[in-house]
């Protein structure tokens, strides 16, 4: 008698509150995440999606397999792509690209005027898909034309490469240029036609200064990075870790960065209660100390 084949969509079971909290554990060790039992639907629903490609039916044999030898090699990454949320824009808060161009870079062109003639080296941490990188790299093209020579590249880093892989493309719907200056819009992009019209990419000048990468922020002592950075952007990331997480990447951020180098952090954070060793120059705007 042949067995009966059903669709895998129609057999993966509930998430149990005790498959929730093993999950859950799992995560924050692996990338820092902390997500409470309100999170539990959300996780369910991301989950079930490599359930079914991986044509499982139980969260528990989910559980097991990842946490594997080959699960660790295979699927980790993957199941990280799913629950990692992904939100930006062009030109998010944007008072900080201001602050950018009229306090920092002419505070270490000043500080530091043998930069000019090196290079100003620029990280996105958690760039998501590249809206954030991009955005610094029009503003920065913008001061070059305007001000002053300067040499700079952007390392743009996130801990889900299915994001990555799309901010390395630097293809967009027209409807998320939204927020992006129309003089930058027509001198960053250019317009999709035929198959592609409805999207627009940035431009391979652009696209040159960004190298792109996976960084997992909450492993090991440092980020595996040699380069010493000027400026930081770590916005809206740490809404995601709990306190202790929170001070130990800061702490790595501070030796991430040159002396009177600059870090960015969200609008809605601060780095009150976990790191006094930075100063406060501008809305969660914040310079690594000259010595």
């Amino acid at each position: 008698m042949d067995d009966i084949n059903i669709d895998p969509k129609l057999m993966v079971g509930e998430l149990s509150d005790t498959d929730f909290k093993l999950f859950s554990m799992f995560i924050y060790d692996q990338c820092g995440i902390k997500l409470p039992m309100i999170k539990k639907t959300m996780l369910s629903v991301r989950l079930a999606k490599r359930l079914r490609l991986l044509k499982m039916i139980s969260f528990r044999k989910y559980y097991e397999y990842v946490k594997s030898g080959e699960g660790m090699k295979k699927e980790l990454i993957h199941m990280i792509d799913v629950v990692t949320t992904n939100k930006t824009n062009f030109f998010r808060e944007a008072k900080h690209f201001e602050v950018l161009t009229e306090k920092v870079i002419p505070a270490l062109v000043h500080s530091r005027p043998d930069i000019r003639y090196k290079q100003l080296f620029i990280w996105s941490a958690g760039c998501s898909t590249g809206e954030e990188p991009y955005t610094i790299a029009m503003v920065m093209e913008e001061f070059i034309n305007h001000h002053t020579r300067l040499n700079y590249s952007i390392l743009c880093t996130d801990i889900s490469t299915h994001v990555l892989h799309k901010a390395s493309n630097g293809i967009y719907e027209d409807s998320q240029l939204e927020g992006i200056p129309m003089q930058y819009i027509k001198k960053y992009t250019m317009r999709g036609k035929g198959r592609n019209q409805g999207k627009s990419r940035i431009i391979p000048e652009l696209q040159d200064r960004l190298t792109f990468c996976r960084v997992n922020l909450n492993e090991g002592p440092d980020f595996g990075i040699k380069t010493q950075m000027d400026i930081i952007f770590c916005r809206n990331v740490i809404i995601y870790f709990d306190r202790e997480t929170q001070k130990k990447l800061f702490e790595k951020y501070y030796h991430q960065l040159y002396p009177g180098g600059y870090l960015f952090i969200g609008h809605s954070e601060t780095l009150h209660g976990i790191n006094d060793q930075f100063i406060p120059v501008d809305v969660s705007v914040y310079r690594k100390p000259l010595r």
